[in-house]
């Protein structure tokens, strides 16, 4: 197909160009339309392929006309990419498209591009890596957690108290001052659950006991239309549970894990709160260098990619379809910064020679098998049906990344 191409928008990742196909190729493509029509049509009083050809064109004008666009157009695409040697990341667009009889077939032609990154300064940069000291407080913090999450809940049959789970049933006057129907909620209180004055409402009863009066909606309420409204509230209290705490002992200790006293498990704790604060200082010293090494080396990023990681996490959030245009435009920005890490980071592997191989991937499963006490083929092929080996190959291949580029950035 000898097509025209005429580059309207070259820089960056996009490409917009004007493709014009000539008469003869159009023409080529509707005979070729035609003829399988004329072949396969079934026309009343003629057997199939036997009708005559201009009937057969009159009566399947508009879909000929359709299939000769979307082949025409199919093969000009096809023929663009080899002729001006692009490599299209997404979906193209096309725009403006023209057919008319005895003219040239033309259309505007969109498409994303994979970026150019160069990369041209990986090196001088500097960046502190801070490890979070972790003090006795921390420890005490993570103990607490590890309390609370064994903690039972009992019923008590007096006033409740900031803390109580409490099982009610609320109603409130409305404009009118007709009061609405009680409907039931579980409640923890002071977590925030229900406004300080339904709270305290709350806890002037007993289980069993109905109590109202008048509460005031805060200024700072979600519902602008109800900020500041005071309201009749009534309140029919159900249960009351109230959290009761293992004591902090060695018989707790024993009861987390393979641990003799309260001594040996705050040492753990400890010592996996300085490993995770380790792992953590990782993290933050590899976004640190990163930002900078984006900054110095800026370069264009496809939309397509950056929407397809939008919706992506909208879709793992659970996002509304409602709320997913705000949704995609706050977390744009973020999408943007993890597709220019990611190049950044492929382009180094794949010019340093850093990327993972199964061989690589083999030895990491095999390791964690073994720190796992299980089968390694057991373990592989767990992974492989989770979808997990390419995150691990990834893992595999940035930590290389930045070992590399912690050689040519010692850490300030």
């Amino acid at each position: 197909m000898d097509i025209t191409v005429t580059p309207k928008k070259t820089a960056g990742v996009e490409r917009l160009l004007q493709v014009s196909v000539p008469v003869a190729d159009v023409k080529a493509a509707e005979e070729r339309t035609a003829r399988r029509y004329a072949n396969q049509a079934r026309i009343p009083g003629f057997r199939a392929g036997k009708a005559p050809a201009a009937m057969v064109r009159k009566q399947f004008a508009a879909q000929i006309r359709q299939e000769t666009i979307e082949a025409v157009v199919r093969e000009a695409y096809e023929a663009v990419l080899q002729k001006e040697q692009l490599e299209p990341i997404a979906q193209p667009h096309i725009h403006d498209l023209s057919f008319t009889d005895g003219e040239p077939l033309s259309f505007e032609l969109h498409v994303e591009v994979r970026p150019e990154v160069t990369l041209e300064r990986l090196s001088g940069f500097s960046v502190a890596r801070t490890v979070k000291p972790v003090g006795e407080s921390d420890v005490d913090a993570q103990v607490e957690q590890l309390r609370d999450q064994r903690a039972t809940w009992a019923p008590v049959t007096e006033k409740p108290m900031p803390g109580d789970q409490v099982t009610v049933e609320l109603a409130t006057t409305n404009d009118a001052g007709e009061m609405g129907e009680l409907k039931e909620y579980r409640l923890e209180l002071g977590g925030g659950q229900a406004i300080a004055g339904i709270e305290e409402l709350i806890m002037e009863a007993v289980p069993g006991q109905t109590v109202e009066r008048t509460v005031k909606w805060p200024d700072d309420f979600p519902n602008e239309a109800e900020r500041g409204k005071s309201k009749l509230a009534r309140a029919t209290l159900k249960d009351v549970k109230r959290k009761s705490a293992p004591a902090l002992d060695d018989a707790f200790a024993r009861e987390i894990g393979d641990f003799d006293t309260m001594a040996a498990l705050r040492t753990t704790v400890e010592a996996d709160l300085k490993k995770h604060a380790e792992i953590d200082a990782d993290a933050e010293w590899r976004t640190a260098l990163l930002e900078q090494v984006i900054a110095a080396n800026p370069f264009d990023v496809p939309n397509a990619w950056v929407a397809q990681l939008v919706e992506g996490y909208a879709q793992m959030y659970g996002i509304p379809e409602a709320e997913q245009p705000k949704f995609a435009g706050e977390f744009r920005p973020l999408a943007e910064r993890q597709v220019r890490r990611d190049l950044v980071v492929e382009t180094i592997a794949k010019r340093e020679k850093l990327a993972a191989s199964e061989a690589d991937i083999d030895a990491k499963i095999d390791e964690m098998a073994k720190a796992r006490g299980t089968d390694t083929g057991k373990l592989y092929a767990s992974l492989e049906k989770a979808g997990r080996l390419r995150e691990i190959e990834r893992q595999i291949t940035e930590d290389r990344v930045f070992a590399w580029l912690r050689e040519k950035n010692p850490m300030a």
